[in-house]
């Protein structure tokens, strides 16, 4: 058991020693203002070489649940552009997600899962029914914390195809819209103007993002519909 766990152990030790040390600091706006002009020299002097730095630290980020990962999709706008940017914080919150996943999974999901009351079988076929729909709209709508959506389906069994496909593409609206805001960060330095979670986290896009989730849940709530009408209809 303790060969299994070891993996998670690992993750909460990095965990603390990332508040140890104060490493927060680096993964910040107040960081990227600061050093905006050299992280954008050596990406023009590294083409090839700044974007597998920049794809390595965020997987890192995302698999070991580090706080930063807003600030790196906004970076990753600001050195890359909006599309490129994005697609690198796609893929990277995509593969470290799925880390995450694979490790609690295999570390303790399993066991728990085996273990776990009739409530938690009954949730767990409730989300198996419907998991990319419902996955689909926990990625679209960042109400949880990122690293909870990461960690729940794996505790719950859902598959590691469907955990990946919902997180790919439930991710993309609002990495490609916070890579979009990341891009157009100088211009808002240069005014002297600082930037804030809530001027990413703006109310309009939160409006968009939570209308394609109710887009989403749709087919969930059409297909609970017509199964309570076919139950309905053969009862009487």
């Amino acid at each position: 058991m303790f060969k299994r766990i070891m993996p998670l152990i690992i993750v909460a030790i990095v965990l603390v020693l990332f508040f140890a040390f104060d490493l927060a600091q680096y993964i910040s706006f107040v960081a990227l203002a600061e050093h905006r002009v050299s992280l954008l020299s050596r990406v023009d002097q590294h083409a090839v070489l700044a974007p597998l730095v920049y794809i390595s630290l965020y997987i890192v980020v995302v698999a070991f649940s580090l706080p930063g990962g807003l600030v790196m999709t906004v970076t990753g706008g600001f050195l890359f552009g909006a599309i490129v940017g994005g697609m690198y914080a796609v893929i990277s919150a995509t593969l470290g997600a799925t880390a995450l996943f694979l490790i609690a999974k295999t570390s303790v999901g399993d066991y728990l899962l085996s273990k776990a009351g009739d409530m938690v079988h009954k949730m767990q076929k409730g989300f198996a029914e419907d998991a990319l729909s419902y996955m689909f709209v926990l990625r679209l709508v960042p109400l949880f914390p990122f690293f909870i959506v990461n960690l729940v389906p794996a505790f719950l069994g859902v598959p590691l195809r469907t955990y990946v496909v919902a997180t790919l593409f439930g991710i993309m609206p609002a990495t490609f819209v916070y890579a979009l805001a990341g891009s157009g960060l100088g211009s808002v330095l240069d005014q002297g103007q600082g930037v804030t979670m809530a001027g990413v986290l703006t109310t309009e896009m939160m409006s968009a993002l939570l209308g394609l989730a109710l887009l989403a849940v749709i087919p969930v709530i059409y297909k609970r519909f017509v199964k309570r009408t076919i139950v309905k209809g053969e009862s009487e």
